[in-house]
């Protein structure tokens, strides 16, 4: 069982901001600035979630748990 239950959504969203950051940090990324502006509004929309708001996402572990389950293009398992 999961320590944090994040939603789909907010762990999508994280996702794809490890995936845009990773095609902003290549060598002369093409359309850098699109690239950026997608950044910044996953950003906002990662940290204004409102599983935030939510006893669970009080905690800033949370915040770092969602990082580290995203980071490596971890999947998470589904329990059975």
């Amino acid at each position: 069982m999961d320590r944090f239950p994040f939603p789909d959504d907010l762990i999508a969203a994280q996702r794809e901001w490890h995936d845009t950051y990773r095609a902003l940090s290549a060598p002369r990324p093409r359309h850098a600035a699109e690239l950026r502006r997608h950044l910044l509004l996953l950003s906002v929309r990662i940290h204004w979630h409102p599983w935030w708001s939510t006893p669970a996402g009080w905690s800033p572990a949370a915040r770092v748990e969602l990082r580290r389950l995203t980071a490596a293009g971890n999947r998470r398992a589904d329990a059975a």
